[in-house]
């Protein structure tokens, strides 16, 4: 076996069920489950008739760098949202939704002959970052991203040596778990480091789409590299429609930018076996080029938004997201397992605890203290999961 298999953590929802063993909820109040990003909107029923009115193509072996339709697609949705104009043959590649995507690029971009290998991760993050890097033999090196820095990551406390060491950083804006949206001075930042180094960017931006304001979307990596007037270099960026769409299932998305790094990772998927289903290939170009249910998409998570956060503002400390559907809520206390582990039983309502989404890096968990909110249900249910938060803090607290 890999011994390298020794070194992943239990994944989040995994420490969550063991938190949990043995805790009997009430069995008067159903069950709400807010700890999981899984989309609960109805998939567009336009998407689903694509996917089956293309169910022949099962009959054919897909090509791994995707239909020219879907390629095509992609490139008029980037185009209309970050003002770019990508070469839909080199600049563009479907791959199976974000996740499995952000894990292999590690795998394509780590050169394995250089003795010391790091990869930089925001601090918490999505735990894909941590699993790629250790799979490919490198290092994760930890930016908190906390408060008190306005939940950024400080880039310029990272020693330079290490800099010089690293392969890759990941960078997830709209954030996972703080819907924090990056500035175009941090883009900046994250470019120049990269150019003076040579490591390459993976942005995470399956978040994107969900927004609070119709006239103002949040910047992307591909945007920001546009107004810098720097290009693509060093740069890819990983979107999906698993949140934009409500198709979770269908695993879906795409990574765009450098020619030179789509076309190594193209030749890495080639050997990987990762052609995408030709039906869920139809399916996905006609997601691509519809906005009116991404929008009303949005319109569903400002409702909630709007009728969760004054229920918990007296209880829990919190700033609004710039993006995204989840809310990361200061505790009472600073033991967020327990409380989320006495909110289970109490109140029969589920929230993941901050730190199974960080790791100890200098001296901190910067999730500790915290718990993420998804947003994801119907609007019912979330406002009735608050009202039991709420009841919560106060009967506890």
């Amino acid at each position: 076996m890999n011994p390298r298999l020794s070194q992943l953590q239990p994944y989040p929802f995994q420490k969550l069920r063991e938190l949990f063993s043995g805790v009997v909820p009430d069995p008067e109040r159903a069950a709400i489950n807010l700890s999981i990003g899984e989309p609960k909107h109805a998939t567009p029923a336009f998407i689903q008739q694509a996917l089956t009115d293309h169910l022949g193509g099962l009959a054919s072996y897909p090509v791994t760098q995707g239909s020219d339709d879907l390629r095509q697609s992609i490139a008029d949705w980037c185009a209309a949202r970050y003002g770019v104009a990508l070469d839909p043959a080199t600049q563009i590649l479907p791959v199976n939704g974000s996740r499995e995507a952000l894990f292999a690029f590690a795998q394509a971009v780590i050169d394995p002959s250089r003795h010391v290998k790091r990869v930089v991760s925001p601090n918490p993050f999505y735990q894909i970052y941590e699993g790629a890097a250790l799979l490919a033999g490198a290092q994760p090196y930890f930016l908190n991203t906390l408060p008190e820095h306005g939940l950024c990551a400080d880039y310029a406390s990272v020693p330079a040596d290490l800099w010089a060491d690293t392969h890759l950083l990941y960078v997830c804006s709209p954030g996972n778990p703080t819907g924090k949206v990056m500035a175009l001075e941090e883009w900046k930042t994250v470019f120049d480091l990269a150019d003076q180094h040579g490591f390459a960017i993976a942005a995470d931006e399956c978040y994107s789409e969900i927004y609070f304001n119709e006239g103002a979307a949040p910047l992307g990596a591909l945007t920001a590299a546009r107004q810098l007037g720097r290009g693509f270099r060093n740069l890819v960026v990983f979107n999906s429609l698993s949140k934009r769409s409500n198709v979770p299932g269908l695993r879906s998305g795409f990574v765009a930018g450098d020619a030179a790094l789509i076309k190594a990772f193209l030749l890495y998927r080639t050997y990987h076996g990762s052609a995408m289903n030709p039906a869920v290939q139809a399916a996905s170009a006609a997601a691509w080029r519809d906005e009116a249910h991404v929008a009303e998409n949005r319109r569903l998570y400002r409702e909630k938004f709007a009728a969760v956060m004054p229920v918990l503002q007296d209880v829990l400390a919190f700033d609004a997201p710039d993006a995204a559907f989840y809310l990361w809520a200061k505790t009472p206390g600073n033991d967020d397992a327990a409380f989320a582990r006495e909110l289970y039983r109490q109140q029969h309502v589920t929230v993941l605890p901050g730190a199974f989404l960080a790791r100890e890096a200098k001296g901190v968990n910067p999730g500790q203290g915290f718990i993420r909110i998804a947003l994801v249900d119907r609007l019912e249910p979330c406002v009735e999961a608050a009202h039991r938060i709420a009841a919560f803090v106060r009967e506890n607290f």
